[in-house]
């Protein structure tokens, strides 16, 4: 009797990536007591939250999911966000920026203002309420400037700031993840990846997106160098033209500061040939937010932010 035996696939960077971020999962879980896995809705969060069910099988997940919702979010987003938290069977947990408005915590920016940099302050607040000690977060380095510094895993203090001169070193992917009273730390297991690692993976596991990932039409108008969404969160201001494109979205955040680009990709075979030879990271070319300033990124960090 012959066996057929079946060749192996080659372990490619994928398979170490993932090994890698299944790794630093299961080490913040084996040290911290109460740990929460940040969600926006975003690529990045959505393969985190693929990783983590996938570091935890078969058992359910450990932990609960967080969303800092800012209340100017894409409804694709949010649809796509609660479609996924059901599928995967987990607890729910929304950090609402509108409430911290209506309990004097931070101060109303306006129908039209962003609140994106109000997070901080909510995200904190969520933290100290839950007793999380741990936050799992999709930041990945070559995002920003401030982002390539970050250790895997980065500790905060008692009001929740970074400071890059109280990190942890990590040699040879040793970490060392004992929280310390007072502090809390947020995990990074995306570190290493690239926007093109989160795209080839996507496409690789046949994960599910909030299709403003794809190309599409929407109305859109031209400001501050971007194509933002004409909406509930975007009116034309005087001068400004509302035209008809077909666009995509690199990156999820607020309705109103995060920009589209001009694109045909309707399949991620598509996107992964756009990415592969783009120049500029998702977040400097489509988020206002971080274009507040040169150290935006960094300051919002210092304050608190993921």
């Amino acid at each position: 009797m012959e066996l057929s035996l079946q060749t192996p696939r080659a372990t490619d960077h994928l398979d170490v990536l993932e090994s890698h971020a299944l790794f630093i999962m299961r080490e913040v879980v084996a040290e911290c007591e109460r740990p929460v896995l940040l969600f926006s809705g975003g690529k990045d969060s959505a393969v985190l939250l693929h990783l983590a069910v996938k570091a935890f099988a078969p058992q359910r997940l450990p932990f609960a999911v967080m969303h800092v919702d800012t209340g100017q979010n894409f409804p694709e987003v949010l649809a796509f966000r609660d479609r996924a938290v059901a599928r995967v069977g987990a607890k729910l947990v929304v950090a609402s920026v509108q409430a911290s408005i209506d309990q004097g915590r931070v101060r109303d920016p306006g129908p039209m203002g962003s609140r994106n940099r109000l997070q901080s302050v909510t995200l904190l607040d969520a933290i100290t309420t839950h007793g999380f000690d741990a936050a799992f977060g999709g930041a990945r380095r070559d995002e920003d400037k401030a982002r390539a510094k970050e250790r895997v895993l980065s500790f905060r203090n008692a009001f929740g700031q970074w400071d890059p001169r109280a990190q942890r070193p990590e040699l040879w992917q040793l970490y060392q993840g004992k929280v310390n009273p007072g502090e809390h730390v947020r995990a990074f297991p995306l570190s290493d990846w690239t926007e093109l690692d989160v795209w080839q993976y996507i496409a690789r596991e046949e994960m599910d997106l909030p299709s403003i990932y794809f190309a599409h039409e929407r109305e859109v108008l031209a400001r501050d160098g971007m194509w933002l969404a004409v909406g509930e969160f975007v009116e034309p201001r005087p001068g400004e033209n509302v035209e008809t494109k077909t666009v995509r979205f690199r990156t999820v955040g607020d309705a109103n500061c995060t920009g589209a680009v001009l694109s045909g990709a309707t399949t991620l075979e598509a996107i992964i040939d756009e990415v592969a030879v783009a120049n500029v990271s998702e977040r400097g070319a489509t988020r206002a937010d971080d274009k507040f300033s040169e150290t935006a990124m960094e300051d919002r960090k210092r304050e608190g932010y993921f």
